[in-house]
């Protein structure tokens, strides 16, 4: 029995290593952005003391977050202009690409609705379904703000990453509206113990 399960775990975690290198391989300016966001989701989840199987959930969540732009062509998914607004639509597909693709996997039953609400709002402004407040799962909420620092502290084809004292002012500028407001209080008492530590920036090159 012993040896069955430790099989399954390989196979699970050989699904999941096999579909990240699939979404680093779409697009080398966000290379390393979904484990860096996992890492993250991580450490925050585990400031809310959640339990370990909430945990791995977060993790795996944060890995698969932007899976769904597998599905986004190249010339939306690499442009170097402002996005039409048809192009946006075909972009914020995304979550629902995503969340269709895990749902095929028993395994991550539990991820597809962290995948599929990482871009809603707290003010109901997000999507796909414009959920707000509390009706977004924790979880989702909690890869919300994780995706949003690591995205500001990256070099993109559009902009040039910001700086650590700018992302954490950005977070600030949409707790209540578009990010949690605890959880962004939690992620910034993260972001600032790792800086004095120096592990911001370790943890970054960790992952490239």
């Amino acid at each position: 029995l012993n040896r069955t399960y430790d099989q399954l775990k390989l196979r699970y975690m050989d699904t999941i290593e096999a579909l990240r290198q699939a979404v680093d391989a779409r697009d080398i300016y966000t290379r390393g952005h979904s484990d860096r966001v996992a890492y993250y989701a991580m450490e925050v989840g585990k400031a809310l003391e959640l339990s370990s199987e909430e945990l791995e959930t977060l993790r795996i969540g944060g890995i698969f977050h932007d899976i769904g732009k597998i599905g986004t062509a190249d010339d939306i998914l690499l442009k170097y202009d402002k996005l039409s607004d048809a192009e946006l639509k075909e972009i914020q597909k995304h979550p629902l690409k995503g969340a269709r693709i895990l749902s095929a996997v028993s395994m991550f039953k539990d991820v597809v609705p962290v995948v599929k609400c990482h871009h809603e709002r707290i003010d109901g402004t997000g999507y796909p379904e414009g959920l707000s407040g509390e009706s977004i799962p924790l979880l989702a909420r909690i890869i919300s703000v994780a995706d949003a620092f690591d995205a500001m502290m990256s070099d993109r084809i559009y902009r040039s990453r910001l700086n650590i004292d700018q992302a954490r002012q950005q977070l600030l500028n949409g707790a209540g509206t578009q990010f949690d407001a605890y959880i962004v209080s939690v992620f910034i008492n993260i972001i600032d113990r790792m800086t004095e530590e120096g592990m911001l920036t370790e943890a970054a090159a960790s992952f490239e």
